[in-house]
């Protein structure tokens, strides 16, 4: 079971045994590139394995490290629980591109009914109430563009799933961040050097960039429409989707339109950019969420107001344009 790096720091049991749950497991056959990982695209082929549940247990290692809170460690834990096959594709599905929140429903629910969630919390004397809604711990997750664990391990995650970053690096930023006191008086992981936070800050809008690429739009948008069409013709059923990623492709396999769709989605491996080539029915203009993060460094602010450079490269990021259309083939 990957646990995230090392450098995160201790891996404690609780969270271990809370980890190997059923709910829990699942989550190991759910990715967290949405399916994109899936396609030919040239971003997506060396991309290393990277699932929903080494997300998991990696932020709530993240939180226990600054923390030392079981609570609040356990609540990072279940934060993606309720996370579906092919993550945010689903929420392109439910017509949540641009929030990506319609795939947290559910989560409350979920660990309310594991059994084995709900035994090992009371032998830890953890009230459930107490774990069912990360964002109320703000190391955990806060407003975006601030930094909290849930956006530093993904954020440390692409970086090296994506081969943009060697360990090294990865281990350097962490070693620079501590909790302090942002801008309004509340908790947040925050850097003690301005050049850590700036080089951090360049890598993450680096991710934000990825994630809203082309690439990853169009991916995420086709796969979208073929989940649909699969769950119109009785191929898969909503529960389907609350499974793993083998599961599901396993059933669209055994049926011979879902078959082709999957093998045509699989074999996407470059945009097209001349009108001429881009069939009409196959284009598509896809907003989406524009995740990103603006860094706080200790005693002098938030990293936008310091440092004019990376302030104009995220105004540019937020500002850009989505309205064009995108094809693929």
């Amino acid at each position: 079971m990957r646990e995230g790096p090392a450098f995160y720091g201790e891996r404690p049991a609780f969270l271990r045994e809370l980890a190997l749950t059923p709910a829990m497991q699942r989550l190991a056959d759910v990715g967290m590139n949405c399916g994109c990982e899936y396609t030919r695209f040239k971003r997506f082929r060396r991309l290393r394995p990277y699932s929903r549940l080494e997300h998991s247990l990696g932020a709530a290692r993240i939180v226990w490290h600054f923390t030392g809170d079981r609570i609040q460690s356990a609540a990072t834990l279940f934060h993606d629980i309720a996370a579906p096959t092919f993550s945010h594709s689903v929420d392109f599905l439910r017509g949540d591109a641009l929030r990506q929140e319609a795939t947290e429903s559910g989560t409350a629910e979920l660990i309310r009914n594991s059994e084995e969630i709900g035994q090992i919390l009371r032998r830890l004397d953890i009230p459930v109430e107490q774990v069912l809604d990360y964002h109320c711990y703000p190391i955990a997750d806060n407003d975006s563009p601030r930094l909290s664990a849930d956006r530093l391990e993904y954020t440390l995650g692409n970086l090296y799933k994506f081969r943009l970053r060697s360990t090294t690096v990865l281990r350097l930023y962490y070693q620079q961040l501590c909790v302090g006191q942002n801008e309004d008086g509340e908790q947040e992981l925050s850097f003690r050097d301005t050049a850590s936070a700036i080089d951090f800050g360049f890598d993450a809008l680096h991710c934000s960039k990825i994630y809203v690429s082309d690439e990853d739009r169009y991916a995420m948008q086709m796969l979208s429409e073929l989940l649909g069409r699969a769950l119109e013709r009785g191929t898969l059923t909503e529960r389907d989707l609350m499974g793993t990623e083998p599961e599901l492709i396993r059933k669209l396999l055994a049926d011979p339109v879902g078959a082709g769709e999957w093998k045509r989605f699989r074999s996407l491996k470059q945009m097209l950019r001349e009108e001429e080539r881009a069939p009409a029915e196959l284009r598509r203009v896809i907003p989406a969420k524009k995740r990103c993060i603006d860094p706080f460094v200790l005693d002098k602010g938030r990293l936008s107001d310091i440092c004019a450079p990376f302030a104009q490269a995220l105004e540019e990021f937020i500002a850009q344009d989505q309205s064009q259309w995108l094809c693929a083939e």
